[in-house]
């Protein structure tokens, strides 16, 4: 029993919509953004898998690495930030980052 490519397809545009919700919904905090943009990075990643499963290609599982590679240099310098505004303003909203001078 294998799963239709359009399942595949739909779950990637339901978790890309939910990701598109939760930035848009919830711009004050820094960590659900980073984390609404790591599930759209994840989404994109399933339908290129998806795609070269279907179609018999590697290419689509070689460019989800890099995909992968640039969202782990994302999340670990979002978080340095993160934490760089924690100790300097004991605030992780998003509005406080224009306070970060120097």
């Amino acid at each position: 029993m294998t799963i239709p490519l359009e399942h595949y397809l739909v779950l990637g545009a339901l978790l890309f919509a939910i990701s598109v919700v939760g930035i848009f919904m919830n711009r004050k905090n820094l960590i659900v953004l980073l984390m609404a943009i790591e599930l759209m990075l994840l989404a994109v990643n399933m339908n290129f898998v998806a795609f070269a499963h279907a179609l018999g290609d590697l290419g689509g599982q070689v460019f989800v690495f890099f995909i992968l590679t640039v969202a782990a240099a994302e999340s670990a310098i979002g978080l340095a930030i993160l934490v760089a505004l924690f100790r300097n303003l004991s605030s992780i909203h998003v509005d406080d980052l224009g306070r970060l001078k120097g």
